[in-house]
């Protein structure tokens, strides 16, 4: 058994790994967009291998980096199933749809700007799939709930087991019987961290053979002097009530938003505050939501409890969700302090542009940045302190404050990472496989997972390792 790492090796985005068996038979493991456009391996629109050969995709949750080029796969002829939980599925349609929104946007204004360029530069600027490519994989979609044993052939059995990074998502094992010998297999997906607002805690797996492991945050340990409702209370007392400012906080439309949404509604609940209006502008943030609401029963317990004692955790006085570009539009008229949550988190496209476009030279404004922002991207250039950016296509000034907060990150920390790897060791685990995480924070790990006594492997892109 072959297993190589196409995707999310030495870096964050594009998750995407293929487990072949010795009898030919090709499973895939998540097919994510890779954002890593420094590189000049980035490329969604071909792959490594012959997409129809593949016999089946296993997919660990929606985020766009490990379901983002499914529609891609799926054009090239790909014509199996997508096994994941229902909930995935549900969220998986509406990223995947979003995407082609985003893809065509960035079509057309790449085709504008390049107008007078040979017929070959526009045929390189078409979306990289259409919503036509998205019905047709979902219509490829199977679902599976969490921890039931199911059985692809009389070789393969696989599980889902929770990992509470999003409504969803799933740590994937891999049972694989060859010449009569039984291997277990484990891809980690993205890990989630306990105590999290809205979802359950991560389950561990225990007692498998190899284990392929996330480490976005190896060697970094997320904060803990303070809560959520901390952060958020000072920050907003800053920007909206020392100060008639905005509070602009870009927030991946999936997870992030109804996690926000529900710590804000708990804060204002309890009258830490007064009332300050809040904009949530992101349709696929509301849409989300809406899933949130379908799956309310994988929700964890607080908000279980919330619910039947006040109501629906995503409504509040004072909230607004934004439905219309219009409507979005309208929020830079209104002169009154509030807070604005849009998409997308890393600032690559979406509404939040057109916000950051008129208050990134505000002195009022503060932008709080509540997740990882990759290589690349605008979000990571304002964290790194570029004083002017440029948004729109427009060089601006950077004048609003940039704060960041790791508390609402739905990834485990170094330490949350070790005891998961720790709990997997049982009596026969060989060896653990280091995906998604940059070199650094992949060093980081493999140095202390070796301390415990564990083989441990830095995937390669592209490289072939035996099982």
């Amino acid at each position: 058994m072959k297993l190589i790492s196409w995707g999310a090796a030495e870096q964050v985005t594009g998750s995407m790994h293929l487990l072949e068996l010795q009898n030919g038979y090709k499973i895939l493991i998540d097919c994510g967009l890779d954002y890593d456009n420094n590189k000049k391996s980035y490329d969604n629109d071909s792959f490594p291998f012959d997409v129809e050969d593949i016999d089946v995709i296993l997919l660990t949750h929606a985020h766009i980096d490990h379901s983002g080029n499914l529609p891609t796969i799926v054009k090239h002829g790909y014509s199996g199933q997508i096994l994941c939980t229902s909930a995935t599925r549900d969220l998986a349609e509406l990223l995947l749809s979003d995407s082609v929104n985003v893809f065509v946007e960035k079509s057309k204004k790449k085709k504008h700007h390049n107008r007078k360029k040979k017929s070959f530069q526009e045929f390189n600027n078409r979306p990289l799939y259409l919503h036509k490519h998205v019905m047709d994989t979902m219509d490829r979609f199977v679902t599976i709930p969490f921890e039931k044993d199911f059985e692809i052939n009389s070789n393969i059995n696989i599980k889902f087991i929770p990992t509470g990074h999003l409504l969803g998502a799933a740590a994937i094992e891999i049972t694989v019987k060859e010449n009569d010998v039984e291997k277990k297999i484990v891809f980690s997906g993205d890990i989630g961290r306990k105590n999290y607002p809205i979802l359950s805690d991560p389950k561990f797996v225990s007692d498998c053979d190899y284990l392929v492991c996330e480490s976005t945050y190896g060697g970094r340990l997320h904060t803990t002097d303070r809560t959520i409702e901390e952060v958020l209370i000072e920050t907003i007392q800053d920007t909206c009530i020392k100060n008639p400012g905005r509070l602009i906080i870009p927030a991946f439309s999936i997870g992030r938003t109804q996690a926000l949404v529900y710590s804000l509604h708990k804060i204002f609940k309890d009258k830490k505050l007064p009332k300050i209006n809040v904009f949530v502008d992101s349709p696929l943030g509301m849409a989300g939501t809406e899933v949130y609401r379908k799956h309310h029963a994988l929700l964890n317990e607080e908000a279980q409890e919330f619910f039947q004692k006040f109501g629906d955790e995503f409504e509040f006085d004072g909230l607004k969700y934004v439905e219309t570009l219009k409507e979005s539009k309208q929020i830079s008229n209104f002169f009154e302090p509030c807070i604005i949550i849009s998409s997308a988190g890393m600032l690559e496209g979406g509404r939040i542009q057109d916000h950051l476009y008129h208050n990134i030279q505000n002195y009022y404004a503060n932008i709080l940045f509540i997740g990882y922002c990759a290589k690349g991207t605008l979000g990571r250039r304002l964290l790194d302190g570029a004083p002017i950016v440029k948004i729109n296509g427009r060089e601006l000034s950077v004048f609003a404050g940039i704060k960041q907060t790791d508390l609402f990150s739905a990834h485990a920390d170094h330490e949350g990472l070790i005891n998961y790897i720790k709990a997997a060791k049982g009596s026969r685990l060989k060896k653990v496989f280091l995906v998604h995480g940059e070199p650094e924070s992949m060093e980081a790990l493999q140095t202390n997972v070796e301390l415990m006594g564990i083989e441990t492997v830095r995937a390669k892109k592209g490289s072939v390792y035996e099982l």
